[in-house]
């Protein structure tokens, strides 16, 4: 018994575009950036909640103790600019998939773009311009580490 293949209606042509092809690279971050934040989210609640005091510990000195070492600044940074690219991308993929007018695909894109990109920025600034010891503050509100003369 032979099974024969309906031929479609119109013939199949191939498009080859010449540039670079951004939804197998989005798909391909997706996949590298949600390995690396599996690691980077673990160790992270590792550190805070596991090691020490648990997370009875965690106060503001806790924090601008962490952030005073470079390598936590790092890892933080990794971690935040990771997560809300590999978010916004997602957030991205479902606009395509579901917005289906073209001028409200591009607004709840620009929005998503917005929205990342602001942050991004402001979590950067705050993970480098945090000061645990700022000066003029009642040294009673102060963390043990910081020198009360200031």
């Amino acid at each position: 018994m032979a099974t024969t293949i309906d031929s479609p209606r119109a013939p199949h042509t191939v498009r080859r575009n010449r540039g670079v092809n951004w939804e197998k690279w989005g798909w391909i971050y997706m996949r590298a950036s949600g390995v690396v934040l599996l690691i980077l989210i673990f160790g992270h609640l590792f550190v805070n909640l596991l090691v020490g005091d648990g997370i009875s510990a965690i106060d503001f000195a806790f924090i601008g103790g962490k952030w005073s070492d470079p390598f936590w600044q790092v890892w933080d940074t990794l971690m935040l600019w990771l997560a809300l690219i590999h978010g916004g991308n997602g957030m991205r993929t479902i606009v395509n998939d579901y917005a289906t007018r073209p001028l409200t695909r591009k607004i709840l894109l620009a929005g998503i773009l917005v929205a990342v990109v602001a942050e991004i920025v402001l979590g950067t600034l705050v993970i480098y311009t945090f000061d645990p010891c700022p000066v003029g503050s009642p040294a009673d509100l102060l963390p043990s580490f910081c020198p009360v003369n200031q």
